[in-house]
């Protein structure tokens, strides 16, 4: 009997997102130099990954249906990311999760902060897209698979609890969801992300290294 597959239709295939995610690897990769090892977790449909420079990329995803999106130099993992099975002490440059952290508990997020911290190397960086409480608190529990609320006045304490130092905030840099009637044409986006003014923008920014 196949076991159904929980994550089937769960975030539809949205046309322009592939154009948004390299304008958002390309603003990442700034505050970022020298990538060699990638590691994202939950990478979904792949956009980033791909589109992001690095020599050694990998991947953590639960969805097996993933995998076919993945570029054929994505190290693919189907399967939970919880102690990075497989990922050697300071062996990354950069580690990247969107919309990731709110789906854990404040233990399992900060037993996984610990191992992402073991897995870089010396001044690697973690970057995150979240979504900030604050400024989406009615709908921030649509989803019925967030389990913690972060946002700008708490992410840096759990940061820094787990060794990582603060370099970079930006509390709003893109709308909460994919699914914003904001334009999605690359050039739109990347004016998006150098404006001063970003309407509907309730996803924060963090950029953390390890110390």
């Amino acid at each position: 009997m196949t076991t159904p597959n929980p994550y089937r239709g769960a975030y539809p295939w949205l046309a322009g997102r592939r154009g948004v995610w390299r304008e958002i690897a390309a603003y990442v990769a700034k505050d970022a130099h020298g990538v060699r090892s990638l590691l994202e977790l939950g990478p979904g449909y792949c956009d980033f990954i791909n589109a992001f420079p690095a020599s050694r990329k990998v991947a953590f995803e639960l969805n097996p249906e993933m995998l076919p999106l993945a570029d054929p130099d994505v190290d693919f993992h189907c399967g939970d990311c919880r102690g990075l099975p497989g990922i050697e002490a300071q062996s990354l440059d950069l580690v990247f999760a969107s919309n990731f952290l709110e789906h854990f508990s404040i233990a399992e997020a900060g037993q996984l902060l610990r191992d992402i911290h073991r897995a870089l190397v010396p001044g690697g960086k973690l970057v995150l897209l979240q979504p900030n409480f604050r400024l989406c608190s009615a709908h921030y529990w649509d989803d019925p698979t967030h389990r913690t609320a972060f946002d700008d006045n708490n992410i840096g304490g759990y940061l820094a609890a787990t060794g990582f130092r603060v370099v970079k905030l930006v509390a709003g840099l893109l709308p909460f969801s994919m699914k914003s009637r904001l334009p999605k044409i690359p050039l739109l986006v990347r004016a998006y992300l150098r404006s001063p003014f970003k309407p509907s923008a309730a996803q924060m920014y963090v950029v953390a290294e390890r110390s």
